[in-house]
C-alpha cells in the first residue's frame, strides 16, 4: 500500500498525517503502508527560467519546505516506511495528483480547511479539486482531528443507484484486513424529491431492503452491521446516528462521475457538513492498482 499525503505549513497538514498514520498502523501483517509526504509549492522551479527576484524567492520557498518537511518526517514512527517530496506546481491539487501517478499511490490524504468548524469539514480548493478529480480514493481529516490509538470501525453509507457495489467493495476488504467490524448505513432524507409524496416508511423500507441485501452479500467476510438513519435533512439523518471517534467513514462517487474517477455527490456534500469522523471518498467503479494484488483498498 502507498499513500500520498499533502503536507501544507500548518495543522491541517498535521492533521492529514495523523489520519494517513492511524490508517497505516490498522492493517494488519503481511500488508503495510508506505507514506509519502508531498509538500506542493505554487509555481515554477528555481531551476525554470526564472528572473532574479523570482529564483530567490522559489529558493526561500524550497528552504523553508525542506525545514517543514524534517519535521514533518520526524512524526512518522521509525518503525515505518517513509519518504518526504517537494515538488513545484500551479496548484496543490495539480501536484498531488501528478505524484499520486507517480508513485501509483493507492490513497491520498489531506486535511480540511484550516478554517473549519472544529471536528467537522470545510473543504478547501485544494480538496475540492481532488474530490472532483482523483483517480484513487481520497482520505479527508476533519478539523480538529485527534488521531486514536487505532481503528475500531469502518462505516459504509451506501445508495441504491449502479455503482454502490465498488464502495461496498472496498469497505469489506478494507474492515477484513484491519479485523474491524463494518457498519452498513442508508440514509433517508425526507426532504428528498426521490422520498416526498411516497411517506416515511416506504423510504425506510427500501432503504432497509438494500441494507439486508448487501449484509447477506458479506457477511461471511467481516462482522457486519446495518442501520438506517432517517430525518428531515441528510445533515439531521447523520446526527442521529451514534459515532465512534475512532472510526472512519467511506461513501463512493456520485452516478454522473466518470469511470475510475471521483466525483463528490449532493449527500457527500451534506454528509461533510455534518460528519464528525474522517471521510474516504471512493472513485465510481473503483479497481486498485494493481487489481486484486492485495484486499486493502485503503
Amino acid at each position: 500500500m502507498k499513500y500520498v499525503v499533502g503536507c501544507t505549513e500548518d495543522k491541517r497538514g498535521r492533521e492529514a498525517i495523523s489520519l494517513a498514520l492511524v490508517l497505516a498502523k490498522s492493517l494488519a501483517a503481511p500488508v503495510h503502508a508506505e507514506i509519502e509526504l508531498v509538500h506542493i509549492i505554487r509555481g515554477a522551479s528555481p531551476g525554470d527560467a526564472l528572473s532574479g527576484p523570482e529564483r530567490v524567492y522559489q529558493d526561500f520557498q524550497l528552504q523553508s519546505a525542506q525545514k517543514w518537511m524534517d519535521r514533518a518526517l520526524a512524526l512518522i514512527p521509525s518503525t515505518m516506511t517513509a519518504r518526504t517530496h517537494i515538488r513545484f506546481a500551479d496548484s496543490m491539487a495539480e501536484g498531488l495528483l501528478g505524484t499520486v501517478a507517480e508513485f501509483k499511490a493507492d490513497l491520498v490524504v489531506v486535511g480540511a480547511a484550516s478554517t473549519g468548524p472544529f471536528r467537522r469539514f470545510t473543504v478547501g480548493s485544494t480538496a475540492n479539486a481532488l474530490l472532483h478529480s482523483s483517480p484513487v480514493p481520497v482520505a479527508l481529516a476533519p478539523s480538529g482531528y485527534l488521531p486514536p490509538r487505532e481503528i475500531t470501525r469502518i462505516t459504509c453509507a451506501l445508495g441504491t443507484r449502479t455503482g454502490a457495489e465498488s464502495v461496498l467493495e472496498v469497505a469489506v476488504d478494507s474492515a477484513a484486513i484491519r479485523h474491524v467490524p463494518l457498519r452498513l448505513i442508508s440514509l433517508v432524507a425526507l426532504d428528498s424529491d426521490a422520498h416526498r409524496g411516497r411517506g416515511a416508511d416506504w423510504a425506510r423500507t427500501h432503504a432497509r431492503q438494500a441494507l439486508d441485501r448487501a449484509v447477506e452479500g458479506v457477511a461471511s467476510r467481516t462482522v457486519v452491521t446495518a442501520d438506517v438513519a432517517q430525518g428531515r435533512s441528510i445533515e439531521t439523518a447523520i446526527e442521529g446516528l451514534d459515532w465512534d471517534e475512532s472510526e472512519i467513514v467511506m461513501i463512493g462517487s456520485s452516478r454522473l462521475a466518470a469511470r475510475s474517477r471521483i466525483l463528490l455527490g449532493s449527500t457527500a456534500n451534506k454528509m461533510l457538513r455534518a460528519l464528525p469522523v474522517p471521510m474516504v471518498v471512493v472513485p465510481r467503479f473503483h479497481v486498485p492498482v494493481p487489481a486484486a494484488a492485495s484486499l486493502a483498498h485503503i
